[in-house]
């Protein structure tokens, strides 16, 4: 796709200084803009290289002064980084643009859907599956029976929907993600056995949640397993049954959580924290990336370590964990001394 700069100038409200019929096919780093291409400039530390940048257009702020010749075309408009922002949204609109139903697929005769959607090859639909307008749904994807998913939903290649999963409007869900699968559940008999507790509970995930990729989402043993609006979980999360995760938290990656766990609103969750199970954390809680919780937790505690400890007192801790064999050392030398006093 080619977009001259009159036209991006239209999309984002600017002004063109320079060769208004100037195409580009391509965006780039300003540091790595070749002929073509589309760069911006946001951060003065990245001023020099407006001067070298063979970028064929450029998007400054409208007040940015050029204090030496250039070769680049300029788009100038009230604010760059967030004009470049609504430029690769509109991209990735188009790019994502696709309709229509690829074959072969697998469509239930009792699953039905709605207008403008996308189906890609290899698809599987199950029986009494429901589909809004406007979904996309990428190649290899299964989606087992009575799945129901809102409108506007992307769903990405090998993602797979176990039946009676329930997914909101305006999703994203990237490839190898599964939902509903069972969750782990056993029970052991006087033999030290472990026989399976079946899990006929589901998993909703609400409006405007985006799941990484290779993340897993277990139904609930009964009852359900929820996500609410507007998470954002990244890549290789584990979410086992019947764990609830409050609007607007945010989890990055390998992060565990365990059954029954209830997360509040508007967390933040860094990577590689674990969580055991039927344990309760507030709303606004901030956890750093390594952190093991396996208490409860109030509103907007902050916390880091394993077991977890108050961000302040982990800190102040710590100080002395490193000095531990020292101070070990020293309390050698006390014990010795007072003996032979």
């Amino acid at each position: 796709m080619k977009f001259t700069a009159i036209q991006i100038a239209g999309i984002l409200g600017g002004t063109v200084e320079g060769d208004e019929n100037v195409e580009v096919s391509q965006l780039a780093k300003i540091e790595e803009g070749t002929a073509g291409s589309l760069t911006f400039l946001a951060n003065p530390k990245y001023n020099p290289y407006l001067y070298t940048t063979e970028a064929s257009i450029t998007i400054v702020d409208k007040d940015f002064e050029v204090e030496k010749p250039i070769q680049t075309t300029l788009i100038r408009v009230e604010n760059a980084y967030q004009a470049f922002s609504k430029l690769l949204e509109y991209y990735n609109e188009v790019k994502m643009n696709k309709t229509g139903i690829e074959q072969p697929v697998f469509i239930s005769e009792s699953a039905s859907y709605g207008e403008n959607i996308f189906l890609g090859a290899f698809s599987y639909l199950g029986s009494n599956v429901k589909i809004g307008d406007n979904v996309k749904i990428y190649p290899n994807v299964y989606i087992g029976d009575n799945v129901t998913i809102g409108d506007n939903t992307t769903i990405f290649t090998g993602a797979k929907l176990y039946s009676e999963t329930q997914i909101g409007s305006d999703c994203i869900i990237h490839g190898g993600v599964v939902i509903g699968a069972d969750g782990f559940g056993f029970s052991p008999d006087e033999d030290g056995q472990y026989n399976k507790v079946p899990q006929i509970g589901n998993v909703i995930v609400e409006d405007h949640v985006e799941i990484g990729a290779s993340t897993t989402i277990d139904r609930a043993t009964l009852g359900s397993t929820i996500i609410r609006r507007g998470v954002k979980l990244d890549n290789q999360i584990q979410i086992a049954h019947n764990v609830e995760i409050g609007e607007n938290t945010v989890i990055a990656a390998q992060t565990g959580i365990a059954g029954s766990a209830k997360i509040g609103k508007s967390c933040i969750i860094g990577g590689q924290v674990g969580i055991a199970g039927h344990i309760s954390i507030g709303d606004n809680v901030r956890v750093q990336a390594q952190t093991g919780i396996a208490r409860n937790v109030k509103d907007n505690e902050v916390l880091q370590g394993s077991p977890a400890l108050k961000y302040a007192d982990y800190n102040k801790s710590y100080v002395h964990f490193k000095n531990l064999p020292t101070i070990v050392k020293r309390l050698d030398t006390l014990e010795k001394n007072h003996k032979n006093e």
